[in-house]
Formats: C-alpha cells, sequence, structure tokens
C-alpha cells in the first residue's frame, strides 16, 4: 500500500512540473480529436479517429431486430448484468487509450496548457481535460476517465464535487445533441446557428460547476467556523 501511494504522490508531482515533449503535445491533440467526435460524421479514413467508430457496435441477433444483443423488456440484476456488460467495451476502451496518452505524455501537455484555463474557469486541473472532452461525447467516457484520474490520487474530493456538477448536467452534450437534438434543427436553422444551442448548454455546464464551487466554498466556511466556535 505504501509503495502504490508513494507511486501516486510521485506521479502528481510529475504532473504539476512537466517537463513534456513534442509527443507530448501530439498525443493530447489526438486524444481531443478522439474523444471530441469531430471525425464522427466523416465518410472517409479519418473516421477511424473517432472514438465511437473504434468502439464500433454489436451485430444484430435476427435480421428485424432493434435493441441490439440485450433484447427488450428485461428486468431485475439479468438486465442490470446486460447493461454493465454493454457498458464494459467503452470503459475498457476509454482506460486503454487513456493509459496510452499518458504513456506518451498527453497528461503533461494537458496540464500545460489547460490548467490556466480549467483552474480559474472552474477551479479544476488541467489534467481533467481529457474527461472533460470525452464526456462531451459520451457519458461512459466521461465517468471511466474520471474514476481513472480518482484511483491516480490525481483529483481531490473538493475538484471531483466540482467536475461531477460539470458532467452530470447535459451529459454527452455532444453526442446527445448531433443524433436526438438533431431531430429540432429544422424549427429554428433559419433564425439562429445551428451551434448555438450546443454552446448554451456547454456554458450551462460551466455555471452548474461553479455553482458546485460556491457551495463547497460556503460549507467550508460555515464547517470552519463552526469549528473555530
Amino acid at each position: 500500500m505504501g509503495e502504490v501511494k508513494l507511486e501516486e504522490n510521485s506521479m502528481k508531482e510529475e504532473l504539476l512540473k512537466p517537463k513534456v515533449e513534442l509527443r507530448g503535445y501530439i498525443a493530447l491533440i489526438l486524444a481531443i480529436l478522439v474523444f471530441s467526435g469531430i471525425f464522427a460524421n466523416f465518410n472517409n479514413i479519418l473516421r477511424i479517429f473517432d472514438y465511437t467508430t473504434l468502439l464500433g457496435k454489436y451485430g444484430k441477433v435476427f435480421k428485424d431486430a432493434t435493441a441490439g444483443f440485450r433484447g427488450s423488456g428485461g428486468i431485475g440484476a439479468r438486465e442490470g448484468f446486460m447493461f454493465a456488460l454493454e457498458v464494459l467495451p467503452a470503459v475498457a476502451l476509454a482506460l486503454g487509450l487513456i493509459n496510452v496518452i499518458e504513456g506518451q505524455g498527453g497528461l503533461k501537455a494537458a496540464q500545460r496548457l489547460l490548467n490556466p484555463i480549467l483552474r480559474p474557469l472552474m477551479g479544476i486541473p488541467g489534467w481533467t481535460g481529457l474527461a472533460l472532452v470525452g464526456s462531451l461525447q459520451s457519458s461512459d467516457t466521461g465517468a471511466a476517465l474520471t474514476s481513472d484520474l480518482v484511483n491516480n490520487n490525481l483529483i481531490t474530493e473538493k475538484e471531483l464535487g466540482i467536475f461531477s456538477a460539470f458532467l452530470f448536467s447535459a451529459s454527452a452534450t455532444i453526442g446527445s445533441y448531433f443524433s436526438a437534438g438533431i431531430a429540432l434543427v429544422p424549427f429554428f436553422e433559419d433564425k439562429l446557428p445551428m451551434v448555438l444551442p450546443m454552446l448554451v448548454a456547454i456554458v450551462c455546464k460551466v455555471i452548474g460547476a461553479n455553482l458546485m464551487r460556491l457551495y463547497i466554498i460556503f460549507a467550508e466556511r460555515r464547517v470552519e467556523a463552526k469549528n473555530g466556535k
């Protein structure tokens, strides 16, 4: 246990004072492109750089099946197990990619580039940037990458509370907007830019994170005042 904790602390210290090589920046850029969903609708070879394309899809059990391998109408523990089994590939792929990116110095690059933005904006460290970008496309990806940060002691309980508020509100913003939300586009495409509603959702996510940030600050002050008495 002591060796594991020492390894986590040394990893955190290394990320706080990053020495970033060129490959680290390349890894970060590729990671952002993969998790952002930019290439999801491409019809050429660039589509292989999209996370959902890499994740793939299940085959149909029979010709007219629409519910995937889980079927429909399931309940209880068995349905829960099948749901967990369905989520497993997304989590495994996300964690595998993040380990490759970390090995190439991508987290160090994220800390150096994104910390000056994310720290004042929401009070979270720069290395949460990959989880943030991933969560915009898939809630499972965001959860898996955030869990990895927690397991490696790279995010405090306070930062986790703030970041969770960002993750929960309008989760999978880009993925949901360009799937279910796209049906609403004909009603407003002549009145405002197509991307504007999605940007509003992201701004609201940031506002929600800062509301949680304020709540935590006031809660800490209340506890300190109570202990001081």
